[in-house]
């Protein structure tokens, strides 16, 4: 089992920046991957960030040169920072897990972008 809790969330004007944290009930080092989905009203939740076991990372193309996963393995906490947000980016950000073939969900945490 891993637990995931989600910080960092909240409202800023647009070309403002947050940075999301999501702190794990285990080591990080153990995970297979790590990542940020969100999902506003109407729509599926979509992937924003994955960083893997392997160091590769993938990002959505909304977000490349805006966004950066990171991780801090001592803390067992991965990061979104988020940089030049835009309205767009309104959503509900939920962090994600993946271990040993299960995939493990924060609770979410809102961030809102006026323009």
């Amino acid at each position: 089992q891993v637990q995931l809790g989600e910080s960092g969330g909240g409202s800023v004007q647009a070309g403002g920046s947050l940075r999301l944290s999501c702190a794990a009930s285990r080591s990080i080092f153990a995970l297979n991957a790590m990542g940020w989905y969100r999902q506003s009203p109407g729509k599926q939740r979509e992937l924003v960030a994955v960083r893997r076991s392997d160091g590769s990372t993938n990002y959505a193309d909304s977000v490349k040169g805006r966004f950066t996963i990171s991780r801090d393995i001592a803390k067992n906490t991965v990061y979104l920072q988020m940089n030049s947000l835009k309205p767009e980016d309104t959503a509900i950000y939920y962090c994600n897990a993946l271990w040993a073939s299960q995939n493990y969900w924060g609770q979410g945490t809102q961030v809102t972008v006026s323009s």
